[in-house]
């Protein structure tokens, strides 16, 4: 039995780093052929190494891990030391990356709006595929869970933001630009979007409230049909004061049509609310860092 755990984490090893270098090397695809060229310092750990990169030809792979080094310290005595070995694994990956790539990277310095757009894809592309595996990529991520730790009324969000705001106003007073602050909005924004894509998109669904008044029926229907589960509970119309049932149903988006069918053919006069479903897993629905 220990044997088979071991090699459960062993390949769990193997496929998270695999994750952590193939999201490390889009990450800096983004850092070498965009931001650099056109002194984008979008945010994080890696905004203040572009900067370093700037002002003290540091490379920006080595200067981010410098930077990275005093966050893992507090990071160990106050979130634990299994938290800052993983982290450490993905920042030495993605520290690497930045510097190798260097060598055969091409550079882009035409459209700055362009630079920043691609910047934000690609990072947001890397981060999303490294954070799949449930890590960070250091940074200003260390940085907010410090805070939070301390002042709990603070979402983790709040302290990354502050703290990516902070290293944008930085970058700009270096690089003497208030555009070069407006790119890396650009470039934040866009980031969070693919980033946010890659680790809910495949998890996100549609929840179902269902109102009708053949419940047993339309559940089956939806059961044998679409093959998802429904659970039945009892509801009263305030207007009406009429007893009927909701049916509650979590889907993937490709069965949307599907239950439109099953409603059409059962109970066409079924009162139906379709909403929005950040993230979708348990039985039947499988989380993208269980993968």
């Amino acid at each position: 039995m220990s044997s088979k755990i071991k090699k459960e984490s062993v390949l769990r090893f193997l496929t998270d780093s695999v994750f952590f270098i193939v999201g490390s090397m889009f990450y800096a695809a983004g850092i070498n052929i965009f931001a650099v060229p056109n002194s984008i310092a979008q945010s994080g750990a890696t905004g203040l190494a572009i900067v370093a990169n700037y002002l003290l030809h540091i490379p920006v792979g080595t200067a981010n891990f410098i930077i990275n080094i005093p966050l893992f310290i507090m990071a160990w005595f106050i979130l634990g030391k299994k938290f800052v070995a993983r982290t450490v694994w993905v920042v030495v990956i993605l520290s690497a990356a930045l510097d190798v790539t260097t060598l055969f990277y091409p550079v882009y310095t035409g459209n700055p709006l362009l630079s920043a757009m691609f910047c934000g894809a690609l990072t947001g592309i890397g981060l999303g595929l490294i954070m799949t595996r449930g890590a960070t990529s250091g940074g200003t991520d260390i940085a907010g869970k410090i805070v939070q730790k301390f002042f709990p009324q603070v979402s983790l969000g709040t302290g990354i933001a502050i703290s990516n705001a902070v290293v944008v106003l930085i970058g700009a007073l270096t690089f003497r630009s208030v555009e070069s602050a407006m790119y890396a909005v650009v470039v934040i924004i866009l980031s969070g979007r693919v980033l946010d894509y890659i680790v809910y998109g495949l998890g996100r669904g549609k929840l179902l409230l269902i109102i009708t008044e053949k419940p047993h029926e339309l559940s089956d229907a939806i059961i044998r049909n679409v093959g998802r589960g429904v659970s039945i509970v009892p509801a009263t119309g305030a207007y009406t004061g009429e007893e009927k049932n909701m049916l509650v149903v979590a889907i993937r988006r490709n069965d949307v049509a599907k239950i439109y069918k099953v409603l059409k053919t059962v109970d066409e006069k079924a009162f139906t609310i379709i909403t929005e479903a950040g993230e979708v897993f348990g039985q039947g629905f499988h989380r993208q860092d269980e993968l």
